[in-house]
């Protein structure tokens, strides 16, 4: 089952109940800013989650999964690849 658009797992977010996130599939606008330019982006090409974009994994989508603070090794990158093998 696809949680985000980046590979995010969404029910092992520690601020999905704290914040109320509902996940970027179903919100305007993420809790964190005005917003996310990775979902807008996946959003534009009508695809359901990086993983189905001929440009995966995009330089926009590897910043955010290497960033040295937020980023997580690049986890959502290979949970993407699962998605699309499961599709």
């Amino acid at each position: 089952m696809i949680e985000s658009r980046c590979g995010i797992l969404c029910s092992e977010c520690a601020y999905k109940e704290q914040m109320g996130c509902k996940g970027c599939l179903h919100i305007d606008k993420p809790f964190w800013g005005d917003n996310c330019p990775v979902k807008n982006s996946c959003e534009s090409k009508e695809h359901q989650h990086c993983g189905q974009c001929g440009e995966f994994p995009c330089a926009l989508l590897k910043q955010f999964a290497y960033d040295e603070k937020q980023g997580d090794g690049g986890k959502r990158i290979e949970q993407c690849k699962c998605w699309m093998q499961c599709s």
